[in-house]
């Protein structure tokens, strides 16, 4: 990074980056906060410590950090249950386990994450936030569940119909989504300009032309918003409703920072992620944000697209990025006033509808038919329950999918000429297959000779290996040879 300042076309590029990337950060920090329950301004201050201190770290070189829209649905729920002052001392652990993780060298296992189950929480995240930022943009209290906000939308669009407040202040998200959907369709120079910053910056041109009376962003100042959490709130990090927030905050967190980072990877032929030095430069920035009362920080896609594509050569333009957003919050502080709730909202129903992998759902049906299952289950689960427990319903199936997969068996049956009969078991014999190995080995006669070859298995657990040798020694009849058992050296069970 600090070659760059050595170079002045490196850094005359880096800066150029740094502004796009700046544009791009700026409405989507502001968005994320509000929706998330919070103020404007702690949105602004995770991308500020996302650029000056994450983006001057080792891990990744062109990836950008600030508050996500991923983890919106989960700060909403989090601040509504346990109150505002809880926020920073819950990023604070998660900031700290992420330290600890990435410290460990777990990093690159955060990999192995099924990317079902990964575009399954995007889906289920992406869905709640759209429905839920429907009724903002109307200037409606959102419902508390996902599912009565989905409930919710015809009586949502009865109010907006007969309603004129109501009706002026979607009309507003709805251009702002407008504009979104269209700015990709106009020449490459003018996509030079981030559609979130034109339809954020037209929206809010409009509504003050026009003289609408809809609900704008409240602004306290950058200093005013900072809320260290105080000792109450850390002795209250115990419960475990909390602890199961701060799981679900460094799981979520740390994925979707470390597979935004293989997508990033792929953009570029620059150096390569580092995954458990990026995992720590995240439980760095999630440290300092919980101390500054701040929302939590995961690596973005989008502002890391962006980033790249504006030709960033260093880390130097992300580092930039963070202090544009500084003089911003700190020099035109009331330049966030003046934006309508309604454009914000509008952004974020677009970035909802981009957290569903529509795409990929067709494809994933006709290939990986189970994939897809996991996926559709994941999102259910989290639009019907809560985050965490849809990350975790949807983890088990892909565990349980994994494990039925891998632990195929055979069973060969033969009948001897001497009236002795065989049965061949290979493959992995697993508890998952136990019951249809039984089904076969109970419906053999019990008045012949058998031999249960064991010896083609790779691996027996320890389940099946109880089974098969109770089911040896009390088959035959009393008149019959024992059934004889050939064994093999097996994996032991775990």
């Amino acid at each position: 990074m600090f070659s760059a300042l050595k170079q002045p076309a490196v850094l005359r590029q880096d800066a150029l980056a740094s502004l796009v990337v700046f544009l791009v950060a700026l409405p989507l920090c502001v968005g994320v906060a509000v929706a998330s329950g919070v103020p404007a301004e702690l949105g602004l201050i995770t991308g500020i410590v996302g650029g000056l201190v994450v983006g001057a770290m080792p891990g990744s070189t062109f990836q950008v950090s600030g508050p996500a829209a991923g983890l919106t649905v989960l700060v909403f729920e989090a601040v509504r249950e346990f109150g505002l002052g809880m926020l920073g001392a819950i990023v604070l652990v998660t900031g700290l386990l992420q330290l600890a993780l990435g410290a460990l060298r777990f990093g690159r296992w955060f990999r192995a994450i099924s990317v079902a189950v990964v575009h399954g929480m995007l889906a289920g995240i992406g869905l709640v936030l759209l429905f839920g930022q429907l009724y903002t943009m109307a200037g409606v209290k959102q419902p508390r569940s996902g599912l009565e906000k989905i409930a919710g939308v015809p009586g949502l669009a009865v109010d907006i119909a007969t309603d004129r407040a109501a009706l002026t202040a979607f009309a507003v998200g709805a251009g702002t989504i407008a504009v979104l959907v269209l700015w990709k369709k106009l020449p490459g120079k003018a996509q030079l300009v981030p559609a979130p910053l034109v339809a954020v910056a037209l929206a809010t041109a409009v509504t003050a032309a026009g003289g609408l009376d809809i609900a704008n962003v409240e602004v306290k100042g950058l200093f005013d918003a900072i809320q260290p959490p105080g000792m109450n709130d850390l002795t209250s990090l115990g419960s475990v409703a909390v602890l199961g927030t701060v799981l679900a905050f460094t799981l979520i967190a740390s994925a979707e920072s470390l597979f935004s980072a293989a997508a990033v990877d792929r953009m570029h032929d620059g150096p390569r992620t580092h995954y458990d030095k990026e995992l720590l430069a995240q439980g760095v920035g999630n440290t300092l944000c919980g101390v500054l009362g701040a929302l939590p920080m995961t690596a973005v896609i989008v502002r890391s697209a962006a980033n790249v594509q504006a030709g960033a050569k260093t880390p130097l333009s992300r580092v930039l990025h963070g202090g544009w957003l500084l003089l911003f919050a700190v020099l035109l502080p009331a330049a966030i006033g003046v934006i309508p709730l309604a454009a914000l909202a509008g952004v974020l129903v677009h970035a909802g509808c981009k957290l569903v992998p529509v795409k990929e759902i067709g494809p994933l049906w006709r290939e990986h038919r189970g994939e897809a299952v996991i996926l559709g289950i994941t999102a259910i689960a989290i639009v019907t329950t809560s985050m965490f427990e849809g990350v975790v319903l949807g983890l088990l199936l892909a565990v349980v999918k994994s494990a039925w997969e891998t632990s195929k068996i055979q069973v060969d049956v033969r009948e001897l000429t001497d009236g002795r009969m065989t049965v061949t078991l290979s493959g992995n014999a697993t508890f998952l297959r136990l019951p249809r190995i039984l089904e076969t080995l109970e419906a053999l006669p019990q008045d012949r000779p058998i031999e249960l070859d064991l010896t083609p298995l790779r691996h027996v657990d320890h389940a099946c290996r109880t089974a098969l040798e109770n089911w040896a020694a009390r088959h035959n009849d009393a008149d019959t040879e024992p059934v004889r058992l050939r064994h093999a050296q097996l994996t032991p069970a775990a």
